[in-house]
């Protein structure tokens, strides 16, 4: 993909429809909120254009079994059926000589697939059930999880200026949503580090004014702190309480790089005295093989900063498309608090550094235009530290199996 815009054909139709936030960028470039993905994304999506209007859809929906632990080497660990899932809807509607409408809407159906307290993920933490930290559990998302509007006015080709407002929306912080990353496309688990690095991708009440200048792009935001509550079918106060900024750069075709600072006001509804300071960097990579083999691959560090305690978290995560096979996998460091980890008072009160390694494989089973049915399997080696053997095991093991449909590869 050498192009870095849209083309046109003689009657002004695009081959390919424009960013959802600019006129001279390709769609591929479009990520969660209004980040950016290398232009040389692959696009499991379907499409359909129109002479002012395109409409995009894409989701996920996992069926499978996984199990946390299979040689219950803790007492943390534990096992599932369940069916993770999301779907988005976007337009992009040209308005006028310069201008670009954006609207998108995000549904995920978690709440009914995975219950309140979602699916287990040992070393996870992050939001509450029954007002009780989730522990070693991955939280449900909402049932609306995205709700967003946006204007981009063309300056010239090389210059656009844009505003995103979104109940619930992303503000302009972290490196693209796991969800949205390609690199793991395949992988039903969030990552560890999800509430380190992208856990402000739902977030009730975001506004955000950005600039683009050629490959750069400074974009600024005011958004609500606290993370959505437990009622996952409804709408939280927004309060625009907090603010960030992202400066992105997109070298290439094949480069996403951006970094981030975000100044979050009480984010968990169990501290609401603590605010944390968010700082985030990221490298994303893609390249097409040929018209249906792609590499992707994602590099992204992220610091919280709760009242000068520092928690450092990095991944580093890779898909490897081969006709209809792929194998993928991800590599997490994150340092998780006893607070974070809801220890009692026999644990010293330290970070704890804790390493995961997952490898999986995936195989398109058949195809029905415009949708694929993949089966795949996974698992994942955790290192525990020293001090949480007797809890979790000195290097616990998970096993999971999965039947995954999405939108087909968009070829254009």
């Amino acid at each position: 993909m050498k192009n870095h815009s849209p083309k046109e054909t003689d009657h002004g139709m695009h081959m390919m429809p424009s960013h959802a936030f600019s006129r001279n960028l390709p769609m591929s470039r479009n990520a969660s909120g209004t980040s950016w993905n290398p232009d040389a994304t692959p696009m499991y999506m379907a499409v359909k254009q129109g002479k002012k209007t395109d409409w995009m859809f894409h989701g996920n929906i996992y069926l499978r079994y996984t199990n946390h632990d299979i040689f219950s080497e803790g007492s943390r660990g534990d096992e599932i059926i369940d069916a993770p899932n999301w779907f988005m809807l976007m337009m992009n509607r040209k308005t006028g000589k310069k201008g670009l409408l954006n609207a998108t809407l995000m549904l995920s159906l978690d709440p009914l697939t995975e219950g309140g307290n979602g699916y287990p993920l040992l070393y996870q933490s992050g939001e509450t059930y029954k007002g009780q930290p989730l522990i070693d559990r991955q939280h449900p998302h909402d049932l609306f999880s995205a709700l967003s509007i946006g204007y981009t006015y063309m300056i010239n080709k090389e210059m656009d200026v844009f505003g995103y407002i979104g109940y619930p929306g992303e503000p302009a912080l972290g490196a693209p949503a796991f969800m949205h990353r390609i690199s793991s496309v395949n992988n039903p688990d969030a990552p560890l580090g999800h509430h380190w690095q992208d856990a402000t991708h739902i977030t009730f009440g975001v506004a955000t004014l950005g600039f683009r200048y050629d490959k750069f792009k400074l974009e600024g935001s005011s958004f609500t702190g606290r993370e959505p509550d437990e009622n996952r079918y409804g709408f939280d106060e927004p309060k625009f309480d907090s603010y960030s900024f992202r400066i992105s750069y997109n070298p290439s075709s094949n480069w996403a790089m951006q970094f981030s600072q975000g100044f979050i006001n009480s984010p968990e509804a169990l501290e609401p005295d603590v605010d944390v300071t968010r700082t985030t960097a990221s490298v994303l990579y893609a390249r097409h093989l040929n018209s249906t083999n792609h590499l992707t691959v994602a590099a992204i560090w992220g610091l919280n900063d709760k009242e000068n305690h520092n928690e450092n978290s990095f991944l580093v995560e890779g898909n490897l498309q081969f006709n209809r096979n792929a194998v993928y996998s991800r590599y997490e460091f994150v340092q998780k608090s006893k607070h974070e980890l809801n220890l009692d008072d026999n644990y010293p009160d330290k970070n704890f550094n804790v390493n995961a390694l997952t490898m999986g494989y995936n195989r398109r089973l058949t195809r029905w235009k415009p949708v694929e049915l993949l089966a795949g399997a996974q698992s994942t080696i955790y290192k525990s530290p020293m001090e949480l053997q007797e809890l979790y095991g000195k290097w616990p093991v998970a096993l999971e199996v999965y039947f995954q449909l999405r939108p087909s590869l968009h070829k254009h």
